[in-house]
């Protein structure tokens, strides 16, 4: 039997899951709103010189097909490009704050909000994976799936826990007549 100072709270796992899941949604907030900084950063600088200087920290030989094409866009990069991303991952950050905050406030928009997200990103996903299968594709595919998943229950509990106490409530107002 519980003590009288601790209060037994059937939904502890939801929101511990709910939570996590604002914790994941705010880092890629911050991880994408870095790089639209660093995007800034760039404004300015020879790119393709600091491109050559990364791949050559990274000790990658610039004869590689990869780093050939990481040398190519950067060479072609324009500062309206690099103010195009800094913009587009301000919003795009701002969103996943936004959706962070609700989700850890338990509010019901941004369980909506996470869910439309995750589902219009899956068949970008889906189409990644055809291309190839690896494992980084994968986790994230896996973790999108199941962060869908987990809002459709959560959306579908809420809604039923309030026709519960929607009834309840109209139960008691009928009995106090």
């Amino acid at each position: 039997m519980p003590s009288s100072g601790t209060k037994s709270d059937p939904h502890r796992h939801e929101r511990q899951a709910l939570r996590a899941v604002a914790s994941f949604e705010f880092a890629k907030g911050v991880f994408v709103l870095l790089i639209g900084l660093s995007a800034l950063l760039l404004v300015h600088q020879d790119a393709w010189v600091i491109a050559e200087s990364l791949l050559a920290l990274l000790h990658i030989s610039t004869d590689r097909h990869f780093a050939q094409l990481f040398l190519d866009f950067a060479d072609n990069i324009t500062e309206a490009r690099l103010y195009t991303a800094a913009w587009v991952s301000l919003a795009y950050s701002s969103m996943r704050f936004t959706e962070g905050y609700g989700l850890w406030r338990e509010r019901v928009w941004a369980e909506w909000v996470a869910f439309t997200s995750g589902a219009i990103l899956l068949p970008v996903e889906i189409h990644g994976l055809m291309r190839g299968i690896t494992v980084f594709r994968t986790v994230i595919f896996v973790g999108n799936v199941g962060v869908v998943v987990f809002m459709i229950y959560l959306i579908r509990a809420g809604r039923q826990r309030r026709r519960a106490e929607a009834a309840a409530t109209k139960s008691r107002s009928g009995r106090g007549m």
